[in-house]
C-alpha cells in the first residue's frame, strides 16, 4: 500500500495583495505543494478585513469584506475556518504573504513590535510547535512567527528590508539577508521563511521561493 500523502495547511488572508493574500505567492505555494505529491488544505479565519483596497488606484474602499469569503477565492471555495484547524490532521502548515497577513492575520502592518497576532492564527501556530511539526512563512508573513516565537530567538528571513528586519529583531528574531528564491530553516524550531515580494522579484522568482519553502517543510516533516 502506497503512503498517504502528507497534507500541508495553507492559511490565507484574503485575496489581494494590498488587503489580502498575495495571489501569485498562494497560487505557487499550492502549485508546489502540489507537485510535491503532497495535499493542500486550506484554512483562513472568518473575520473582517482590516480594510478594502481597490487594486486598481491603490485607494482604500468604503466597504467591508470577511476574510475566510475572500479567501475562498483563491481556494476555490474549498476553504475552512481557522477556528476548526486540528493540527494533528495536517502534517505542515504554511502562510502566504502579502499584506493580509500582516494586516488580518496579524496587525503588524500598523502595529509594528507592539503586534498582536489573530487568536486562530495563534492557536494554530502554537498547535504545531507543540505537536513538532513544521511551519512555513513567505514574504511579510514571518513577522507572525518573530511575534509569537521572538524570545526563543527564531531564525528567519524577511529578505534584505533593514528597517522591517531590525522590528523583528526587535521582538528577538534572528534575521538573516537573502535573495529571490532563498530560504531560512531554523531547525531547532522546525520553521522555514523565504522573502518572495519583500524583494522586487518576477513570477518565476516568487515560484522558486515557494517551492524551496514547500521542498523544505517536506523534508522537515518525514
Amino acid at each position: 500500500m502506497a503512503d498517504k500523502p502528507l497534507r500541508i495547511a495553507v492559511v490565507l488572508s484574503g485575496c489581494g495583495v494590498y488587503d489580502g493574500a498575495e495571489i501569485h505567492e498562494a497560487v505557487c505555494t499550492l502549485l508546489a505543494i502540489s507537485r510535491a505529491g503532497a495535499e493542500a488544505v486550506c484554512f483562513a479565519p472568518d473575520v473582517p478585513q482590516a480594510h478594502v483596497v481597490n487594486h486598481l488606484t491603490g485607494e482604500e474602499a468604503a466597504e467591508t469584506r470577511n476574510v475566510l469569503a475572500e479567501s475562498a477565492r483563491i481556494a476555490r471555495g474549498k476553504v475552512a475556518d481557522l477556528a476548526t484547524f486540528d493540527a494533528a490532521a495536517v502534517d505542515a502548515l504554511i502562510f502566504p504573504g502579502g499584506f493580509g497577513a500582516a494586516k488580518n492575520l496579524c496587525d503588524f502592518a500598523f502595529k509594528g513590535a507592539d503586534c498582536t497576532v489573530n487568536p486562530d492564527v495563534e492557536a494554530a501556530v502554537r498547535a504545531m510547535r507543540d505537536a513538532g511539526k513544521p511551519i512555513g512563512a513567505l514574504c511579510i508573513a514571518p513577522a507572525i512567527l518573530a511575534t509569537l516565537f521572538g524570545a526563543e530567538g527564531i531564525e528567519l528571513t524577511i529578505g534584505s528590508d533593514a528597517g522591517t528586519a531590525a522590528v523583528l529583531e526587535s521582538l528577538g528574531a534572528k534575521h538573516s539577508v537573502t535573495g529571490h528564491g532563498e530560504i531560512v530553516t531554523d531547525r531547532r524550531l522546525k520553521v522555514v521563511t523565504s522573502p518572495c515580494y519583500m524583494l522586487d522579484a518576477s513570477l518565476a522568482q516568487i515560484a522558486e521561493g515557494a517551492e524551496n519553502t514547500v521542498r523544505a517543510l517536506i523534508g522537515l516533516a518525514r
